[in-house]
């Protein structure tokens, strides 16, 4: 099915026309094109023509980037004070702190079952490290062409969490491409990842390290965890009793933190798992949350399960009918391989890159 591309003007939650202009789509990619990614893409508030276009990918794998769009660094967020079971749709309100004001990103599901992307066969539905990063620089390769506006704009590719890792490796893609004449030539000007996994054993095991830094652990506890563990909090040698202990202990005092975001509190209630039944607003008060404790980060994301969800927002998005069921904000039961099991040589080859790049 050919690429398509709407724009969008309206929203249900947003009382009023968009203050700026919104289009989503799809982009045909892979083999006959099997593959359709879904976007959102948002042009810049302040000037399109010489403001930077950035691509934006939520981490998981499978994780839609709609949470990125309204609960991270797009122009719309959810009102949470105005939030009561009696209402068909969670209100929208602006984003004053939004990055779409100083440019233009595209928010992409990617990989393929992500969001509101699907594939043609099932077969299709299998996706690795390697693949989706070819079909994300394929998926710019079209849109690029679709949208010949763009093509001087300065090109950044950006994500968080566990999309960090696939950030740079697109990057080196992007560069190659170029330097071989692939058409159209990208103008790539660096890349920008937040809380970014690079390598899975090093990121988890420097975990205790920065739980010490930031006084989560007790002086006692964290040199008997070093002296017992060497430095290997990952997949404890079961012999190893002492580090068993002392890796129990860690996960027994910090229990109660919230781990992506330490200061703030840990939910009493969070998303639901795919196969839940299907969430409502009621599902909500259901479960004995006010609306007060909505304000907690996590609680943004049962307000993405009901907005989404209504057959109004997919009408105005532009959704195909018949090609995602039920939408989820990360689809944890993907086919996906995890095929490439460290960026760092991607960041070390970049460093000598004429770009700029941000990790935060």
């Amino acid at each position: 099915q050919a690429a398509t591309s709407a724009i969008v003007k309206s929203l249900p939650g947003y009382s009023d026309d968009l203050p700026f202009k919104l289009e989503t789509g799809y982009v045909g990619v892979g083999e006959s094109e099997q593959i359709q990614l879904f976007y959102y893409f948002i042009e810049s508030e302040r000037d399109a023509k010489r403001d930077p276009l950035m691509l934006w990918l939520t981490g998981g794998p499978g994780c839609s980037a709609f949470s990125g769009l309204v609960l991270e660094i797009g122009p719309l967020k959810f009102n949470y004070t105005a939030f009561n079971s009696e209402s068909d749709i969670p209100d929208l309100q602006l984003n004053p702190y939004s990055w779409t004001k100083v440019a233009s990103i595209i928010f992409l599901d990617s990989p393929v079952g992500t969001g509101f992307s699907y594939a043609n066969i099932s077969e299709a539905y299998h996706s690795d490290d390697i693949l989706q990063s070819m079909h994300i620089y394929e998926f710019l390769q079209k849109w690029l062409l679709d949208h010949p506006k763009f093509l001087k704009s300065p090109l950044y590719i950006s994500g968080d969490s566990y999309s960090g890792k696939l950030v740079p490796i697109i990057v080196q893609k992007i560069l190659n491409g170029n330097r071989m004449g692939i058409k159209p030539i990208m103008n790539v000007k660096g890349y920008v990842i937040g809380n970014p996994l690079t390598e899975e054993n090093i990121d988890y095991n420097s975990r205790v390290q920065y739980a010490y830094r930031v006084s989560l652990l007790s002086d006692e506890l964290y040199e008997f965890a070093k002296m017992s563990c060497h430095g290997h909090f990952v997949n404890v040698d079961e012999n190893n009793t002492n580090c068993l202990r002392a890796v129990q202990a860690i996960s027994d005092v910090t229990y109660l933190i919230n781990n992506p975001h330490v200061l703030e509190p840990k939910c009493k209630y969070v998303s639901p798992k795919p196969d839940k039944k299907r969430l409502t607003t009621h599902t909500i008060v259901d479960q004995g949350v006010s609306t007060t404790e909505l304000r907690c980060r996590n609680q943004g994301y049962l307000l993405l399960y009901t907005w989404a969800n209504n057959e109004s927002v997919r009408k105005a998005l532009h959704v195909r009918k018949g090609t995602v069921d039920h939408w989820v904000r990360c689809n944890r039961s993907l086919s996906y391989a995890k095929n490439i099991p460290s960026s760092v040589g991607y960041h070390q080859t970049l460093t000598n890159e004429d770009l700029r790049a941000l990790i935060y």
